[in-house]
């Protein structure tokens, strides 16, 4: 028996709101399953387990916050298969577990109809949330998302075309607080003053010649329709991945007066939010997808972070920040770490000015990057050799 606990979703993060159970005792899950939805500072999140077995008690109720690290639900992984079947009825309480050795909780009754059929419905926590407002089945909607995941589109589209749909919402169905810019300001305050307190941060920059890799992304679209188009944030991204492998002491985290190597090149990538704020999920191993499916993901998260739909292993696993603020206006950037990790990439705008080429005076596209990492993982030297491989692979955009 293993205890499935309260994640922490980032530094600043103290407690979460359990705001609905996904699965209920006698589900098996497998490692990587959503199995719950969580409210924190920075919206809705859902909550992955990271081992198999069966569900065999929930000990929060929906509704309820608790610390970081609090036992959220039992999980049986002794290969034991799951408890007998309850009966049909959906009143009928879950089947009891064996008997433990310390006093347990009681387990959380199964929620009322309508419940969702067997093969779980993909919905985004904004839909979800939507559909519990407007009293309509998320079952009836057509789905239109990644994989097909409901949108919000499409739960809007449901309510407005088909009213037949409506179902009367369970009394007990617990609601999403929904995005708070105040709560996420305050978040985002903790964790920069902590970053600014604790982390001995040093920062470097360079100019990156940024003409030849444009042309040769403004030839690789022409060819490609609109939808399947590259933006060249793809190629900083890229870029950064790989040249991290090369340095890894930037790639990782500093816990417990230690550097810790990160498992993977996982950049979080800094996406402003429409109501303000930011978050950073991951775009797991980076370093080892093609431009495509980077630009397949990069659109996936922005999606998903402004409808609050994301993961909470794209909140936790991030090895690495890069920020991106050229579209801003922004010249260079100067990023403060988010802790524990131990580097941020900050580039700015992309702008013509004189640089010399070939020996020769030219007009060229300019780009500043800049790097803030911390000085007890790594040193001014080993950074400006990482600024220096992000140049020198941008250099080489068909190779990326």
């Amino acid at each position: 028996m293993s205890e499935f606990r309260m994640p922490s979703l980032g530094a600043d993060m103290e407690a979460g709101t359990l705001v609905e159970w996904l699965k209920q005792p006698g589900d098996a899950v497998r490692r990587g399953d959503v199995v719950a939805v969580v409210d924190t500072q920075k919206g809705a999140i859902e909550i992955e387990i990271f081992e198999a077995g069966v569900i065999d008690k929930l000990l929060v109720q929906p509704g309820e916050q608790v610390p970081v690290g609090t036992p959220l639900a039992q999980i049986r992984t002794d290969g034991a298969g799951p408890p007998a079947a309850a009966p049909a009825t959906p009143s009928a309480p879950p089947p009891e577990a064996a008997p433990a050795t310390r006093p347990e909780p009681l387990a959380m009754p199964r929620r009322p109809p309508p419940q969702e059929p067997t093969g779980r419905l993909r919905l985004s926590p904004a839909a979800r949330r939507r559909a519990a407002e407007l009293g309509v089945d998320p079952a009836q909607a057509v789905p239109t998302g990644p994989d097909g995941a409901i949108t919000l589109a499409d739960i809007e589209r449901l309510q407005a075309l088909a009213p037949v749909a409506k179902v009367e919402a369970p009394a007990a169905a617990p609601r999403r607080t929904g995005f708070d810019p105040e709560g996420m300001r305050k978040a985002i305050a903790a964790a920069m003053a902590r970053s600014k307190r604790e982390i001995p941060h040093y920062y470097l920059s360079t100019t990156i010649d940024m003409t030849d890799a444009l042309e040769w992304l403004e030839r690789a679209n022409a060819a490609r329709p609109v939808a399947g188009r590259l933006l060249y944030g793809v190629l900083l991204l890229k870029a950064t991945a790989l040249a991290l492998r090369e340095y890894g002491e930037l790639n990782g985290f500093w816990l417990d007066d230690r550097f810790v190597p990160g498992a993977g090149i996982h950049v979080g990538w800094a996406i402003s939010l429409r109501a303000g704020g930011l978050v950073a999920p991951a775009v797991h191993d980076a370093d080892q997808r093609s431009l495509d499916e980077l630009m397949q993901a990069l659109r996936d998260l922005v999606k998903r972070a402004r409808a609050g739909g994301l993961r909470s292993s794209e909140m936790t696993d991030p090895t690495i920040t890069v920020t991106s603020l050229g579209e801003q206006g922004v010249e260079a950037v100067q990023a403060v770490i988010y802790p524990p990790q131990v580097a941020i990439v900050g580039f700015g705008r992309i702008g013509e000015r004189p640089w010399v080429h070939d020996g020769q005076l030219a007009v060229r596209r300019l780009m500043t990057a800049s790097l803030a990492a911390d000085h007890r993982a790594s040193d001014g030297h080993r950074g400006g050799l990482l600024l220096s491989a992000i140049d020198r692979l941008l250099q080489e955009p068909d190779t990326l």
